[in-house]
């Protein structure tokens, strides 16, 4: 069965990591389908059922976001709010349908992989600021598969937003990565 790939991006025509990302995946469209949260529901509003629906016909979930404010966007929350509702992501009667289900996240993020330490900038790994996504899963009975990001440069002396992504030769490396990662979940 195919992956679902729900991407989060609020403006995904400036990124430049998930951008490229959905790209390579579009490529494969026998292996994945790439769901983009924001250009589907440029409202907020989430047709419930037709998200569980999706789910249902995949055997692999992906979330696909890039790190705002060391968390997800607020459309995801909302996603996962509204959708893995008690009596279908868990709990009694049918909620059951993300019970196994193989699910991980991709993240990107401007920031260095070495400020996400216990001593870096922040405090924190970037595996600990996911943990609630682990947490919901595993919640859920799901196979919780962790997670793959991309890592920026800020504080690397950049300039400007734009020194803080990785070059074009290290950004197509990640692409590649990313899609063994899918196909080894």
């Amino acid at each position: 069965m195919k992956t679902l790939v729900i991407v989060t991006h609020p403006n995904i025509e400036t990124s430049t990591i998930n951008k490229r990302l959905v790209e390579e995946l579009k490529k494969f469209p026998e292996k994945y389908t790439v769901h983009d949260l924001y250009k589907t529901y440029p409202d907020g509003n989430i047709d419930v059922r037709n998200e569980q629906r999706l789910v249902e016909s995949h055997e692999n979930l992906i979330l696909q976001f890039p790190i705002f404010w060391f968390n997800c966007p607020p459309l995801l929350k909302k996603w996962l709010d509204d959708v893995l509702t008690y009596g279908w992501g868990y709990g009694s009667g049918n909620g059951n349908q993300m019970k196994n289900r193989k699910v991980a996240l991709a993240v990107s993020t401007g920031i260095r992989q070495k400020e996400y330490r216990s001593d870096g900038k922040y405090g924190y790994s970037l595996e600990q600021l996911l943990t609630p996504f682990e947490t919901t899963f595993r919640y859920c009975h799901s196979d919780y598969r962790s997670f793959y990001a991309v890592y920026g440069k800020e504080g690397d002396e950049a300039s400007s937003v734009e020194d803080n992504r990785p070059t074009t030769n290290a950004l197509e490396e990640r692409v590649h990565e990313y899609l063994r990662f899918i196909d080894t979940l």
